[in-house]
């Protein structure tokens, strides 16, 4: 199956922002450490960068905009969780050019190929729930 160059950026970008929330490490630092320890080639630099970067600089209001649709704390999130839902989160809030089916198709497989058994359904509850709220303008 071919991957596309979104998706790794995307599984690239979480795997940073996991390595960020757990180090507090500046961003940069954790970017040029994905980019030296992985291969970049098939992989949509700028979409990852501006996840990556994104995601860091806006944290605090993803979380408020996520929260409604958890059921549970944030901070109770498993960190693989957490950032699964950041990155889509993200994507829903900053990156309209992007289908919110895809973000929810997409944080989807991340969980499932990065997180707990289960994660993936309580991923695609909350952001089920939050799609109608972020993304109203386009489910109507």
């Amino acid at each position: 199956m071919k991957v596309s160059a979104r998706h790794k950026a995307r599984e690239i970008a979480l795997q940073g922002i996991y390595s960020w929330q757990m180090s507090k490490n500046p961003v940069e630092q954790v970017e040029l450490a994905l980019a030296t320890s992985n291969d970049m080639q098939k992989v949509d630099m700028a979409y990852f960068q501006a996840l990556l970067r994104g995601v860091v600089a806006h944290a605090d209001e993803l979380d408020l905009a996520i929260r409604p649709y958890l059921g549970r704390l944030p901070e109770e999130l498993d960190p693989v969780e957490k950032a699964v839902l950041r990155l889509a989160t993200y994507e829903l809030v900053h990156r309209m050019d992007v289908p919110y089916r895809v973000i929810i198709n997409e944080a989807i497989e991340l969980a499932k190929d990065f997180g707990a058994e289960e994660s993936h359904k309580f991923i695609n509850g909350a952001l089920d729930k939050a799609v109608r709220k972020l993304r109203e303008h386009e489910r109507n």
